[in-house]
């Protein structure tokens, strides 16, 4: 078979000259930028091209409205923005997420794209920088510390979007289950010993309340990321931008994305502290803690089936073991898991990046985008699977959990205020050691009477403060 030959354009930059492809969109700075960074072996997130070329459309558009560019040339650069958010040309950039130079190799390969492409459609040759030029035109009023941050706030934000959507998917799943167990009596533990007894819905209710927690935080951290430095150009004075362009780029940039977008009051501030991204790090690690411990329960509650807690019945989804016939692991738990473990480590890389930088400009904004939008992503993917393929098929072991309520010694605390709590400890011990009901050790030492322990032992009024077992039978018909 015969081998195609590739052509190569001659193209030059400040380091010399250099052969591109000549079909390519990119040109020599993306190329170096290629060679020099070889580290995670991916490329940039979709949703971090689609947010560049919007800010790439809205600065030609707004640098059109003040005269600093002509029609054809905006005409044209626009409209090779709309390829790019439309997904096209995508395979174009080429360069690593991982890199050095605060991410001007990513702002210079979206220059190049959009220049070539729009030069195209001028009816011009790839690498004819004279009719659309990367710097001249392209990047004209902006500099990469304020392109790449935007662009960056721009992408979580809608990450962010798509994972509260989630969260929303798994409260209201947890509300349903909620209510599906809400008459289902079992033993409450705390450090893993019996306590005092709980309603299995009560317990999912509280998980769905830390979501809602979660879904509020993620909300407060769209908004903050919506504060954007365009228009401060290098180092936040704005120098090289036109006023009527600094004034209105971030409005004409909210009228292309369709996101709530705003210009920061401090773009000095904006552009050299990058505390936001830590904060909104932070939000992403307290909502995988919240999952990773709720995993953890449904782990021990449907642990056994039969020589463990054996509580709820998780679906099963896959064989759990090459060498063990019917062994079923909680698999969806699992992996929940494992995403919150990588989450807490890439908040532990964005706040060290978030630290370190000098001066008017943070430079290690490229790890500080990788890690986040990975943490949101695989959250929001997690969420998805957890809420599909486990929370919403569990089931409750009814008559497992109501015998561990009345066979538990954990209901002599509802015994203290009656007989005084050295007694109880006395009487709790007795029933561990022999394995004697607490009921009839207190009938036996003839401490309070049958009438009386069927009220202070009812196990339903002691899930619901200030509910009498009567009322919570009428609350609940089935509880029995």
């Amino acid at each position: 078979m015969e081998e195609t030959k590739t052509t190569y354009r001659l193209e030059h930059d400040s380091i010399g000259e250099k052969q591109v492809p000549a079909d390519a969109y990119y040109g020599v700075q993306t190329l170096r930028a290629s060679e020099n960074f070889h580290i995670t072996g991916l490329y940039t997130h979709p949703e971090m091209l689609i947010s560049i070329a919007q800010i790439k459309k809205a600065a030609a558009i707004t640098n059109f409205e003040a005269g600093r560019l002509d029609k054809k040339r905006a005409t044209a650069i626009v409209k090779a923005c709309e390829e790019i958010i439309e997904g096209k040309l995508h395979d174009q950039f080429i360069v690593d997420p991982i890199q050095g130079g605060a991410g001007t190799s990513l702002n210079m390969n979206a220059n190049e794209v959009i220049a070539n492409r729009a030069i195209e459609l001028l009816g011009g040759q790839k690498g004819d920088y004279t009719l659309v030029n990367p710097n001249d035109h392209v990047n004209y009023g902006q500099s990469t510390n304020d392109v790449f941050p935007s662009c960056g706030r721009m992408t979580a934000i809608k990450l962010l979007e798509k994972a509260r959507k989630q969260l929303e998917r798994l409260h209201d799943t947890l509300m349903k289950k909620s209510e599906e167990f809400d008459s289902v009596i079992k033993m409450g533990r705390t450090q893993l010993q019996d306590a005092v007894p709980i309603r299995l819905g009560q317990e999912f209710h509280a998980y769905s309340s830390a979501i809602q927690r979660d879904i509020r935080r993620f909300e407060h951290a769209k908004n903050e990321m919506g504060a954007l430095n365009i228009g401060g150009t290098a180092i936040g004075t704005g120098l090289n931008a036109d006023v009527q362009y600094f004034q209105k780029v971030v409005e004409n940039l909210a009228l292309v994305s369709g996101l709530n977008l705003y210009q920061s009051f401090d773009l000095i501030d904006a552009t050299q502290n990058l505390d936001g991204y830590a904060s909104v790090s932070g939000t992403v690690k307290t909502c995988a803690i919240n999952l990773s411990k709720m995993s953890n329960d449904l782990r021990l509650m449907s642990s056994g089936p039969r020589a463990g807690f054996g509580e709820i019945n998780l679906p099963p989804k896959q064989n759990g073991s090459s060498i063990m016939p019917g062994k079923v692991n909680p698999v969806i738990p699992e992996v929940v898991n494992q995403v919150a473990f990588n989450i807490i480590g890439n908040d532990m890389t964005i706040a060290m990046a978030t630290e370190a930088g000098q001066l008017e400009l943070n430079a290690f904004e490229p790890i500080i985008f990788y890690n986040l939008f990975q943490s949101i992503e695989t959250l929001s993917f997690a969420v998805q699977t957890l809420v599909d393929n486990c929370i919403s098929g569990i089931t409750a072991n009814v008559d497992t959990c109501r015998n561990e309520v009345l066979n538990s010694v954990g209901i002599i605390t509802a015994i203290c205020p009656h007989v005084g709590y050295d007694r109880a400890a006395v009487l709790a011990k007795e029933a561990i050691h022999t394995g004697a009901s607490v009921r009839d050790l207190i009938l036996r030492d003839g401490l309070l009477t049958e009438q009386e322990l069927d009220t202070i032992l009812d196990p339903y009024s002691m899930t619901e403060p200030g509910i009498s077992g009567e009322e919570l039978l009428t609350k609940n018909p089935g509880i029995l």
